[in-house]
């Protein structure tokens, strides 16, 4: 959003053009910019401007003004702030958010932009006052309040010693001394609000102490139990018990306040009387102003000049100056980009999106703004929309079981079937999948749009028994047919939903109600539109057998009995007929199709549909996945969810006692602390379910949005890409405070990964019987080999393509897939990624070798790599396909063993340990830095680890980890 302001004030010279902070003093009524080094430092004698411009996921900027108004300031220092912040939105086209923020009332978002806080100065520039240098340290009381931002108020300036009435039971204090900072926690305090005033402890300690002096934490009611309880008193006059807090004027809320709206009209506040408020209200030529008490808002038309816009700043300035009232924030909203909150507070509020206001052009915009004396050249077009998101971030190289809900039973899918959905049906799926260090689970419902209430109650309760044995450590799903998640397809690869239903309360459904069951079947006459981005996630959705179905920007599948067509529209691509063609292989694998290009179909193709009729050539659009909100969850006594939004956000604002929500538009994530109590875990689905209900944003959410409950610990990378994100963070031992308490005194926090879970079985195909299928699809082509196999839609294609008499001959055969970083990580690690690539070439030769050869590899390999026993789990197929990994790479390093060295049985070289290790300063190069420990003798492995080699590689994977890291040899 820039623009040319050559009228302007030229301190807003380029203002806005790209993301980031611009701050402005008011200096002799000027803005005057600030070098970023003071960004964060107020004076209390002065006025700032703030713009903050956000990068939207769209790529247009959006922009927020404040103006902030120091306690000392004048009134002519002030009133020249607000005009220049509406010059400031005129020049950037009139549809920034502008705020009032005064010292100590300051809103969430301005604080948000000054993590972890601000502590106004004394003096100002502009005002005459002189910045005041201290000498010396001086002790300040200070106290915080806030669970998300801190509030942070100076209780005393240069007083010693303080008087106990300073201190209240509700709150938290700091006093800073010269040589120690102590925090107090008033006892009626929550651990959040606590962890958060550590925030501030940490950056006075790193900004008034240079990073060099003592924490101590005191609570509230603990009498002189140690040293530094009783130092802290001793500021007092020593310890008495606290008196109770009275409520001061800035505390009290005018939620009583009846709100009211009036019209400005030549400088003058007219009082609109209404019964209710509706959008109609407003007049696009006027200005109003909405008091809500805390908040007034100030709303503009488009059609009104500058002069207008800044007298009904001026009311708005008025109303809150009245001395009975408490401070209030004052909001300025343009026509067409109104807040949230602003039209919550309207019964009615018709749907509007910036694309609508954006239909007018910039160009317009400045031609109105010309027109009211302003001299803008033009504003720059917004970025075109991202395309939608295809990448899963998620690897889906794992194992997938499917089972479809019949009643308060669940009947497990064979792998050829485990792709085909029922409209008529509910399913729960578990797909296993190798995490950091550890086998990471994803456990999910699926309801068809027909199925019965009863059956999606009973799949809910089936997924929440099953990531109740995995001890809440997994990420659970919610997925409505017709709003599947990326994720979900690139599980699946291949996704087949049917019309009707196989389970009893589906048939019951039909029975009791008396409908006629359209439930598939391969004899009778069946469409199905094809869709997908290529051979990574493929779908086809059974739609009603008739001409209007079709859409040209669609290919489709229409057979009845041995009848087949395949059906391209004129907008499809060369990859979307390739997908139709992998398709058939799946719905009708031993029948040659009839192909059809839109505008020259056979009589009979039209013949099947009913005859021929206009159809669409629009294509199905999807939720897009807008910007993420976070949201803090908690619920009122009378049991209403109360949604408070996190601006700025960032994984420190993650509380572990806390439930928190992440709102991306197309799907919902509900994130779940480990602190949180067991009955709220089980609950986090139906928590997810009432923000949908609630709405908080006023986007109209469907009800049938996605929701993913995310446990902390257990964050899949499909959630913490959202972040930048240090996943030993969630692995912290104890609460918010005292994560962040230990930190603070220089400890070195304990961490608790959570151990590798087993693989829960229930009812489900054996290790075995995957491997088996897995095998056949990679001895296929070598160009698909998979690190840990492929979907069972994949497993039944390759079958397909195995025969070469069952299949389509003009399908080309799959493609290779991409494998995903795992979680946690932006980019696989080089030396790992050259170890696995080495594997994956010595494999592709073997398939090059003449058969007795590659029989005889591949024997070897797959011994090793089997787990003993008569079953195997997802767990040990994972460490198996490491561990064969290793033993094929075991084949190549061989060659390269120097003359002279030692070997060791495996024919590696053999090096001491002290050369081995991560800090060594003679370290031995050239060798496979993810397998250090290989490289040691029999009997120094031994000494070193406590077990030979082959004890040690029948351990699961983090805890080989865990003992190579105590040795330095990970």
């Amino acid at each position: 959003m820039s623009v040319s302001m050559r009228d302007l004030d030229p301190a807003f010279q380029g203002a806005g053009q790209k993301a980031g902070l611009e701050i402005w003093r008011i200096e002799n009524f000027n803005p005057v910019a600030i070098p970023k080094a003071s960004y964060g430092k107020f004076l209390m004698g002065d006025s700032y401007i703030i713009l903050k411009t956000t990068a939207l996921k769209s790529g247009a900027l959006r922009q927020d003004i404040h103006y902030w108004l120091g306690r000392d300031t004048s009134q002519d220092e002030a009133g020249a702030a607000a005009i220049k912040t509406v010059e400031l939105d005129a020049a950037l086209g009139g549809r920034a958010v502008q705020y009032r923020e005064v010292q100590g009332h300051e809103t969430e978002k301005f604080l948000s932009y000054f993590k972890p806080c601000i502590i106004p100065q004394e003096g100002g520039t502009a005002s005459g006052f002189k910045h005041v240098e201290a000498e010396e340290h001086q002790t300040r009381l200070f106290v915080c309040k806030g669970k998300h931002v801190v509030h942070v108020k100076e209780a005393s300036v240069l007083r010693v010693p303080f008087a106990r009435s300073s201190l209240n039971h509700d709150d938290i204090f700091i006093l800073d001394t010269t040589s120690k900072i102590f925090q107090f926690n008033g006892s009626n305090s929550s651990i959040q609000e606590r962890a958060k005033a550590l925030e501030v402890v940490q950056y006075i300690k790193d900004t008034y102490h240079d990073g060099k002096c003592e924490v101590a934490s005191i609570e509230d009611g603990r009498l002189m139990a140690d040293a530094e309880t009783g130092e802290f008193w001793g500021f007092f006059g020593g310890f008495a018990p606290l008196p109770r807090k009275t409520a001061s004027d800035e505390d009290k809320l005018s939620a009583s306040d009846e709100t009211r709206l009036f019209c400005i009209e030549k400088g003058q506040a007219e009082q609109v009387e209404a019964d209710t408020f509706t959008r109609e209200l407003l007049d696009t030529n006027k200005c109003f102003v909405l008091d809500c008490g805390v908040e007034v808002f100030v709303w503009m038309g488009r059609n009104t000049n500058l002069d207008e816009r800044k007298n009904a700043s001026k009311s708005a300035e008025e109303i809150v100056h009245n001395a009975d009232r408490p401070k209030s924030h004052i909001i300025r909203v343009m026509e067409g980009f109104e807040t949230v909150m602003f039209r919550s507070k309207f019964t009615s509020w018709p749907k509007t999106t910036d694309v609508a206001v954006a239909e007018d052009g910039r160009g317009k915009v400045a031609a109105l703004l010309k027109r009211q004396g302003l001299n803008v050249k033009g504003l720059v077009k917004s970025a075109p929309s991202k395309e939608e998101e295809t990448e899963p971030h998620i690897d889906v190289t794992g194992n997938l079981q499917v089972w479809r809900v019949n009643g308060e039973d669940k009947v497990l899918l064979p792998a050829s079937d485990q792709f085909k959905f029922y409209s008529g049906d509910c399913y729960v799926f578990q797909y296993a999948y190798p995490g950091e260090d550890r086998e990471e689970y994803l456990i999910g419902t699926w309801f068809g749009k027909q199925s019965v209430e009863e059956e999606r109650a009973s799949s809910v309760s089936q997924a929440g028994k099953m990531v109740e044995s995995l001890k809440f450590l997994t990420a659970q799903a919610r997925i409505c047919e017709g709003a599947e998640t990326i994720q979900f397809l690139s599980i699946f690869q291949c996704f087949i939903v049917f019309k009707g239903g196989l389970s009893a309360g589906y048939k019951k459904h039909i029975e009791d109600n008396e409908l006629a069951d359209d439930t598939y079947s391969e004899d009778g006459t069946a469409l199905f539109r094809i869709q997908g981005t290529g051979p990574e996630n493929m779908q086809a959705i059974q739609v009603e057998p008739v001409a209007s179905s079709l859409n040209s920007s669609y290919c489709y599948i229409l057979h009845n009995g041995p009848t087949v067509f395949t059906w391209s529209g004129n907008l499809t691509s060369a990859e979307d007929q390739e997908v139709v063609e992998r398709q058939l292989d799946l719905i009708k694998p031993n029948l040659q199709s009839k192909p059809q290009k839109e505008g020259s179909e056979s009589e009979q193709f039209w013949d099947l549909l009913g005859g021929k009729t206009e159809h669409s050539s629009q294509k199905i659009a999807k939720e897009a996945e807008t910007d993420p909100h976070l949201f803090s969850c908690t619920f009122s006594k009378e049991g209403t969810l109360k949604a408070t939004e996190i601006y700025n956000f960032s994984q420190d604002d993650l509380m572990t006692e806390d439930i928190f929500i992440l709102d991306c538009h197309s799907e919902i994530y509900v994130w779940v602390g480990q602190q949180v109590d067991s009955k709220s875990k089980t609950k986090a689905l139906s928590i997810g379910e009432i923000f949908i209900e609630n709405d908080f944003l006023l986007e109209k959410l469907s009800h049938e949005t996605p929701i993913y409950v995310v446990i902390e610990g257990s964050e899949p990378t499909f959630f913490t890409r959202f972040f930048t994100w240090d996943s030993a963070k969630p692995a912290m031992v104890g609460n918010s405070f005292q994560r962040r308490l230990t930190i603070l005194k220089g400890g070195t926090p304990i961490i608790d990964k959570p151990k590798r879970r087993p693989a829960a079985s229930y009812g489900g195909r054996s290790g075995g019987t995957e491997k088996s299928q897995r095998s056949r699809s990679v001895s296929f082509s070598p160009e698909r080999a998979r690190a840990r196999g492929r979907s069972p839609a994949f497993n039944a294609l390759a079958a397909t393509f195995e025969n070469a008499n069952a299949r389509n001959l003009s399908t080309p055969p799959p493609m290779g897939r991409k494998i995903y970083p795992k979680s946690g990580s932006a980019s696989p690690d080089s030396s790992k990624l050259a170890s696995k690539s080495a594997a994956i070439a010595a494999l592709t030769a073997t398939f090059e070798q003449p058969l007795p050869a590659r029989q005889m590899i591949m024997a070897r390999t797959v011994k090793a790599a089997s787990p003993q026993g008569p079953k195997s789990t997802p767990e040990s197929e994972s460490e198996g396909g490491d561990y064969m990994s290793s033993r094929i790479g075991s084949l190549t390093i061989k060659e390269d063993v120097k003359e002279n060295e030692p070997e060791d049985e495996e024919g590696l070289p053999i090096y001491p340990y002290e050369r081995l290790t991560v800090n060594a300063e003679d370290r031995v190069a050239d060798i496979d830095v993810t397998k250090r420990e290989t490289y040691l003798s029999s009997s120094e492995f031994k000494e070193k680890f406590g077990m030979g080699k082959d004890a040690f590689y029948k351990l699961p994977k983090w805890k080989q980890n865990k003992l190579k890291m105590a040795l330095q040899l990970f």
